[in-house]
């Protein structure tokens, strides 16, 4: 499957930069629906003992809602992404943490929008296995 936008234009789409980048390519992106990609390497600031650590697939999470919205913002609106801010995380379950080499997928589904709040939920996955899921409070700051 050909990505969207491919691990040499990703930062054009988030405002993290290395080495706090969780996200390789945009698989998908429709107006609810947003789906990423990432190869852990061994080296990564967010991997201990051989493996991302539950912060880093939250913060997986989070830059996969980000990229959706700077693809809209970007190739959509023609404007420059704004900045995000997580308001708050809920119903967090971890069911597994991926080991250092491996490749996950992330998809965010915008369950509301009120404002400049949005609220989504993330499913991360390693080939068909659920190893997390969480809703999260995102407000957009479009001043930016």
């Amino acid at each position: 499957m050909t990505a969207l936008v491919d691990n040499e234009n990703i930062l054009s789409l988030i405002p993290q930069r290395d080495p706090f980048v969780l996200i390789d390519e945009l698989i998908e992106r429709t107006d609810l629906i947003c789906t990423t990609s990432f190869n852990i390497k061994e080296g990564h600031i967010l991997v201990a003992n051989g493996c991302l650590s539950a912060e880093g697939l939250i913060e997986n999470i989070a830059q996969t809602a980000a990229a959706g919205v700077g693809y809209e913002y970007q190739y959509v609106k023609k404007t420059k992404p704004p900045i995000g801010y997580i308001g708050a995380v809920s119903k967090l379950v971890i069911n597994g943490i991926p080991p250092a080499g491996s490749m996950i997928k992330t998809t965010v589904e915008v369950t509301n929008k009120i404002m400049n709040v949005t609220i989504i939920s993330g499913s991360v996955f390693l080939q068909d296995k659920l190893l997390a899921k969480c809703e999260m409070k995102i407000f957009i700051n479009e001043e930016t």
